[in-house]
């Protein structure tokens, strides 16, 4: 199958990445998507088929905690990465797997990531 767009071949990269990742109770998957103007993650539960924790610079704690609206830039990802791992740590996660959800590993990805684990999640 040929790739036609860009959004195809995400897909295609995260269909492959999920084929290797999952999330247990005790060590959820952190999925991570990003849209045009937001970002979004969650924390799941593969076993029984739940997410046990979201997070979006959409939501009203993080508007309230942070200010603006949106994830347009880099600092917007570092400040999610720093509020989920906030979040996790009061329901007690610790241990999360990453799922990039077929976005490359760099720019707001890698932000969100690298401020996830600087405040305390481990993957």
């Amino acid at each position: 199958m040929a790739i036609k767009t860009r959004r195809q071949g995400r897909k295609i990269r995260h269909k492959r990445i999920r084929k290797k990742i999952f999330g247990t109770a005790e060590k959820p998957r952190m999925a991570f998507y990003r849209s045009v103007n937001n970002l979004f993650v969650q924390l799941i539960d593969d076993e029984n088929h739940r997410t046990i924790l979201s997070a979006s610079t959409i939501d009203k704690d993080y508007v309230a905690k942070y200010g603006k609206r949106g994830g347009k830039s880099i600092e917007d990802a570092k400040k999610l990465g720093e509020f989920i791992a906030e979040k996790a740590k009061a329901q007690g996660i610790e241990n999360v797997v990453f799922d990039r959800g077929g976005f490359l590993y760099h720019g707001k990805v890698k932000a969100f990531a690298e401020s996830a684990r600087e405040h305390g999640l481990k993957f």
